[in-house]
């Protein structure tokens, strides 16, 4: 386990001061979602154990769920080998991650399943 200190210092944070933050169910390992955090996305999401990002859209912070009710309760936060990919492991309350209603925003198959 890495102290939440050393953790800061281990990201390499992209040109924009940003980092890929991967949603994970932490029960059925299933990809929710992908969004961006930004430092203060990060300590907050570490101070509260509610998922934040940071909207590039919109320029500022977001809590998931606070508008929606879809919340994501923090269980665990992994950074990749690189340092550039933090991989939240949430419960996700409502069973809704994506904004279009669906449970996850992986839901579009690019190649037909091979048999």
């Amino acid at each position: 386990m890495i102290a939440e200190q050393e953790l800061l210092k281990s990201i390499n944070w992209n040109a924009q001061h940003l980092v890929p933050a991967i949603a994970q169910d932490h029960i059925t390992r299933e990809v929710l979602m992908l969004a961006w955090m930004n430092l203060d996305a990060l300590k907050a999401t570490l101070d509260t154990r509610q998922a934040t990002y940071w909207s590039r859209s919109r320029q500022c912070l977001w809590i998931k769920g606070a508008t929606s009710g879809h919340w994501q309760n923090i269980k665990d936060i992994l950074l990749d080998c690189d340092g550039d990919t933090i991989l939240l492991k949430v419960e996700q309350v409502g069973g809704i991650s994506c904004h279009t209603g669906k449970p996850t925003c992986f839901y579009q198959q690019l190649i037909p399943i091979l048999k």
